[in-house]
C-alpha cells in the first residue's frame, strides 16, 4: 500500500506550514486563537461535500485535512477550543440536521466564535451510553432538560452542549432517545462543576441540568442514538492521525531522557521496550492510514481505540521507569506547592486511555458481536 502524500497534498502542507509560522505566537490560545483560525480559513476544512460545502472555510481533501492537522501537531500550536464544534458536531449537522440548523450554527462554528462541548456521560452511564437517564420533556418548541451529565471536556469555556436525553420515558436502553443542542449560558438551569484529577488539572467537568431548555433536536425526536452513533464513528478519523503526532513527540523526550540519563545503556529491556514503542507507534499510523474515511469496517474504531489506549498507557510507564527514584518525587522543598513535570503528567493521565471514550472491554465487545458475530453476551 502507498500511504506516500501527493503533490498538491504537499503544497497545501507548505501553504499550511507558512501560515502557522506567521500566526502563532506565544501565548496563542483560547477563543481569539480559534477566531484567528476561522479568519484564516482554517475551521471546517472537512466540510467541503454535500450540505456542509456552502458554510465551511477552504476546501481540502481527507488527505489534506490530514496534512494540515499534522503541522498544526508539529508546530506545536495551542489545544483546540473548537475541536468538538468543527469535527464532531458539525459532520453530525451536515449528516442528521436540517437545512436551517446548518444555517444557524456551522457559521459560528467555521468563525470560531461558538465553541461545544459534549453531554453523553453520566454516573452509571459512561461506556454504557443506552443508559442515559437524563430526561427532557416537550416545552412548546424546545424542551426542558433534567439530569447530569459527566467528564464533559471544556463545559467551563462552551457556549453550547449537545446533550443525549431521553425524551420517551417509557423507552428502555437506546429507544426514546434524542439529541438535544442546549444553551450553556443558563444561570440556575446550568451549572459547571470541575473536576479537580490526582495530575491537579482540571479539564473535565461535571454539568447538572435543572429544567434547561433546549432550543433544537437534531435527527427528530426518539432517533437520538442513530445520532449518537453516527457522531461517535467521527471521533476516531483524522483525529487519531494527529493524535499520533502528540504521541510521537512525547516518545521523542522518553528516548532523550533515556539517553541522557544512561537508562538505555544500562538496561537492554529498557532499550527493547523503547524500540517496540517506536515500532508500534508506526504501525498504528499506517492502519489509521489504511482505515481513513472507510465506513464499511465497523470493527475499525474498536481497534484504533484498543491499539492507542495501550500504547499509550505503557508509554506512561516508560517515562516514570527512565527516570528511575526520581520519578516519584517532586521538584523539592524549596517548592511553595507540589509541582508533576510534563513526565509525570504523563503517567497520571494515561491511566484513564483504557477507560475514557469507551473502555477496553467495551471495545472487544463491539469487535466479538459486530464484527466476528460472536454470541452476545447474557444481559
Amino acid at each position: 500500500m502507498d500511504f506516500a502524500f501527493g503533490p498538491e497534498d504537499e503544497a497545501f502542507r507548505q501553504d499550511a506550514r507558512e501560515w502557522l509560522a506567521g500566526h502563532l505566537v506565544e501565548g496563542a490560545g483560547g477563543l481569539d486563537w480559534e477566531r484567528e483560525l476561522g479568519r484564516g480559513g482554517w475551521i471546517g476544512l472537512g466540510w467541503d461535500t454535500g450540505a456542509g460545502a456552502e458554510y465551511g472555510n477552504r476546501r481540502a481533501t481527507l488527505t489534506q485535512q490530514v496534512v494540515w492537522a499534522e503541522e498544526y501537531a508539529r508546530a506545536r500550536a495551542p489545544g483546540r477550543l473548537g475541536h468538538i464544534g468543527e469535527n464532531l458536531l458539525a459532520p453530525t449537522l451536515i449528516a442528521y440536521g436540517g437545512k436551517e440548523q446548518q444555517a444557524r450554527f456551522l457559521p459560528g462554528i467555521a468563525r470560531g466564535e461558538e465553541l461545544w462541548c459534549q453531554g453523553y456521560s453520566e454516573p452509571g452511564a459512561g461506556s454504557d451510553l443506552a443508559a442515559v437517564r437524563t430526561a427532557a420533556v416537550k416545552d412548546g418548541d424546545g424542551y426542558r432538560v433534567t439530569g447530569q451529565k459527566v467528564w464533559t471536556s471544556l463545559a467551563r469555556e462552551a457556549h453550547w452542549c449537545f446533550v443525549l436525553a431521553r425524551t420517551d420515558p417509557a423507552a428502555r436502553r437506546h429507544h426514546g432517545l434524542s439529541f438535544l443542542l442546549v444553551p450553556m449560558d443558563q444561570p440556575g438551569r446550568v451549572d459547571v462543576r470541575p473536576i479537580r484529577q490526582m495530575s491537579g488539572t482540571a479539564e473535565f467537568n461535571e454539568v447538572f441540568f435543572d429544567g434547561a431548555e433546549a432550543v433544537e433536536v437534531v435527527g427528530g425526536e426518539g432517533n437520538g442514538w442513530q445520532v449518537a452513533m453516527g457522531l461517535l464513528a467521527l471521533e476516531r478519523g483524522v483525529s487519531t492521525l494527529v493524535q499520533q503526532i502528540g504521541f510521537a513527540q512525547e516518545l521523542r523526550q522518553v528516548i532523550r531522557t533515556a539517553l541522557d540519563s544512561g537508562a538505555a545503556d544500562d538496561d537492554p529491556v529498557l532499550r527493547d521496550r523503547l524500540v517496540r514503542q517506536w515500532a508500534e507507534l508506526r504501525t498504528m499510523r499506517w492502519n489509521a492510514l489504511r482505515t481513513l474515511g472507510r465506513s464499511d469496517d465497523p470493527g475499525a474504531p474498536s481497534v484504533a481505540k484498543l491499539l492507542w489506549g495501550g500504547w499509550h498507557q505503557r508509554l506512561g510507564e516508560l517515562a516514570m521507569q527512565v527516570r528511575g527514584a526520581a520519578a516519584a518525587a517532586g521538584p523539592g522543598p524549596w517548592s511553595p506547592a507540589y509541582e508533576l513535570d510534563l513526565m509525570q503528567r504523563l503517567f497520571l493521565f494515561t491511566r484513564a486511555d483504557t477507560i475514557y471514550g469507551g473502555s477496553d472491554e467495551v471495545q472487544r465487545t463491539i469487535i466479538a458481536e459486530r464484527v466476528l458475530g460472536l454470541p452476545k453476551e447474557p444481559g
